[in-house]
């Protein structure tokens, strides 16, 4: 029988949380708030490791998002996949040598949580990975390269849909080691939907008028950032051709990345988007993308949280990619996969404005409570280790 008392056990250590790039914020802020919730309360340590480091852009998502300032920062800054993950994983082992955790939990796919994860297995510490067993089936992606060997390693995984679990049994992770609780950027959603500003707002604090998210049909938000998509010309110039057709149906609001914005001026492509109904704004704060999307009435992207916050918030989504790592939200969800062909894109964008776009429905335990059993179930299942090691 596990005892469970309200305070956490002296000998044992906190529960180590990894946040490297923008993603992990978002799912990491409603995992903190509700291991202090918990009773008893789980002693957490954030180490933030600078993977993606940007201190004007990573103060306001602390701030919009509430989250406490990391315990620990690394910064490690920018490299190669290479270089960055092994200067992760140099620079995380002397935290665990000091801290000595219960547990490390990282969460998503990004170099930094399959670093730590390694180090973790080397030195015989507990992983923890939270948005574990999503597939794309695609290995060209460092992504899921960072999924697989992750979940392996990992001690306690926790998904975001059922299909997760048939994945990783699949590739031999015992059933035990699964738990399914939801997914935890909806609870980042739902928490922050009501702070978020609407798109006429964050139009005018860019100095554009606001008519342009207030008119019928309404407007279309852009995001593109993947390498295969904007790395090339030979991939960057048809996708800017035809987001610029699609303009004439409805205005676009492009936030844009700085590799595509890069990248389109380097190759020359800038007047594609050269237009009054194309709007392009730079990386936007999470309340105010959050906001933009809210008013959407279609979204265009190769981003994977997209994919779910679109489905989440009822708005159609024409994913720029050959494949998707969050399969529910086509099946179940408002997402459809268009690739990068210029003639599926006006299909897609012509169906929904015709009324034909997915209306899709909410997966089951995106409500707000993934954070929560996370913490319950992580609570229990440290306490009990903990009293079999002391059993003997």
């Amino acid at each position: 029988m596990i005892v469970v008392s309200e305070t956490w056990p002296a000998g044992l250590g906190p529960v180590i949380c990894v946040v490297g790039a923008r993603p992990n914020f978002m799912k990491m802020a409603p995992i903190l708030r509700a291991f202090a919730a918990h009773r008893p309360p789980l002693p957490a340590l954030l180490v933030h490791t600078g993977q993606h480091y940007d201190r004007d852009m990573n103060d306001r998502l602390f701030d919009d998002l509430r989250l406490p300032r990391p315990d620990i920062n690394l910064e490690v800054g920018s490299g190669t996949h290479a270089v960055q993950t092994a200067e992760v994983m140099r620079r995380f082992e002397p935290v665990l040598d000091a801290q000595r955790p219960a547990c490390v939990l990282v969460v998503g796919d990004v170099n930094s949580t399959l670093a730590c994860a390694l180090v973790c297995a080397k030195k015989d510490v507990p992983v923890v990975h939270v948005e574990a067993g999503l597939r794309s089936h695609d290995r060209r992606m460092p992504e899921e390269i960072n999924r697989l060997l992750t979940d392996q390693i990992a001690d306690r995984l926790y998904t975001t849909e059922r299909g997760a679990h048939v994945n990783l049994e699949r590739e031999g992770v015992a059933t035990e080691r699964l738990c399914f609780v939801g997914n935890v950027m909806i609870d980042s959603l739902l928490a922050n939907s009501e702070f978020a500003p609407p798109a006429t707002k964050t139009l005018q604090l860019a100095g554009i008028a606001a008519q342009v998210a207030d008119t019928a049909p309404g407007y279309a938000v852009v995001t593109l950032h993947r390498p295969s998509n904007v790395d090339r010309p030979e991939s960057l110039q048809p996708l800017l051709s035809v987001l610029r057709e699609v303009s004439q149906k409805l205005p676009l609001i492009f936030a844009m990345h700085p590799r595509t914005r890069a990248n389109m001026e380097r190759f020359g492509l800038q007047d594609l988007l050269s237009s009054p109904r194309i709007v392009l704004l730079p990386p936007q704060g999470y309340l105010e993308m959050l906001g933009l999307l809210k008013g959407a009435r279609l979204v265009l992207s190769d981003s994977g949280g997209l994919q779910e916050e679109s489905t989440a918030l009822g708005v159609p989504c024409l994913t720029i990619r050959e494949n998707t790592e969050r399969p529910i939200t086509v099946d179940e969800g408002t997402n459809t996969l268009v690739g990068s062909n210029p003639e599926a894109i006006r299909a897609g964008v012509d169906a929904i404005l015709a009324g034909a776009g997915k209306t899709g429905r909410i997966p089951e335990f995106w409500d707000g409570r993934a954070a929560q059993r996370i913490a319950a179930d992580l609570a229990t299942w440290l306490l009990a280790r903990h009293q079999q090691q002391a059993s003997l």
